[in-house]
């Protein structure tokens, strides 16, 4: 089958019940084109501008649909060489989506939590874009201090999709961690990590009672809810002083 041919029967595909996003139609796309084996491993895949031109999608869904094929392993991109098709490696995630009250309590310590904000907002333009949805939508916004026998460890920054989690704000999030809650309202079935050596501002140094220059290390992540209809539920940034917190993680193959 040729190549064109390939593109077509995948977006072909994404109509069986409804139109899928673009995005999706461009990863589903470029699958096939791997899994057929057109694309082999260390294949150089075609330029955004090219994949452009080829699907007549914007180049903003092109990018999406690359970093995101990305971080599911199968693309890896080069920067300033091009992007390419990645050699199938076993793996395992480096983070697990932990509760930090568990944490505490499996080293035999005593956690407590201070809300320093629990309000209603309405999205601004990247707050929309993180959260796939339209400007003007209605988040909760939660900043919670959180202690280790009385020594603040981490500053949880958490924005929540208020369609998924209505009862957010009526929490006593002294008593319940945000991510307990959460886990047993819209349970996770995808999630995703970035992680950075950062100084923050000299307002959050005051809530984990550190000076201006000490590095903390900050882990943005995001995490979807729902089977067959995936939405984001949350977007949180942690805040940990590179003194008091270590990331550990292991690899099997």
């Amino acid at each position: 089958m040729e190549q064109s041919e390939i593109f077509k029967a995948a977006a072909g595909e994404t109509h069986l019940d409804q139109p899928a996003p673009f995005y999706e139609r461009v990863k589903s796309m470029i699958k096939t084109n791997i899994h057929s084996g057109a694309w082999p491993v260390n294949y150089r895949v075609p330029s955004e501008s090219e994949l452009v031109s080829q699907f007549g999608y914007s180049r903003m869904t092109i990018n999406r649909a690359l970093r995101e094929l990305t971080a599911e392993g199968l693309l890896v991109r080069m920067q300033g060489v091009g992007t390419f098709v990645a050699e199938v490696r076993g793996q395992s995630a480096l983070l697990e989506i932990n509760n930090i009250a568990d944490e505490i309590a499996s080293r035999g310590h005593r956690h407590h939590a201070r809300v320093l904000e629990l309000t209603q907002l309405h999205a601004d333009a990247q707050q929309a874009l993180a959260f796939n949805l339209p400007k003007g939508s209605r988040l909760f916004h939660s900043l919670i201090c959180h202690y280790e026998n009385g020594v603040p460890v981490m500053l949880e920054d958490r924005l929540v999709n208020a369609l998924i989690v209505p009862d957010y704000l009526q929490q006593d999030f002294t008593r319940i961690t945000p991510n307990a809650y959460l886990s047993s309202i819209a349970p996770i079935v995808e999630g995703e990590h970035i992680i950075e050596a950062v100084n923050v501002p000299r307002s959050e140094c005051v809530y984990l009672e550190i000076d201006e220059h000490t590095p903390c290390l900050q882990v943005n992540r995001r995490t979807w809810t729902g089977r067959q209809d995936k939405k984001i539920v949350t977007s949180v940034r942690l805040v940990y002083p590179g003194s008091r917190y270590r990331l550990e993680g292991s690899m099997r193959k």
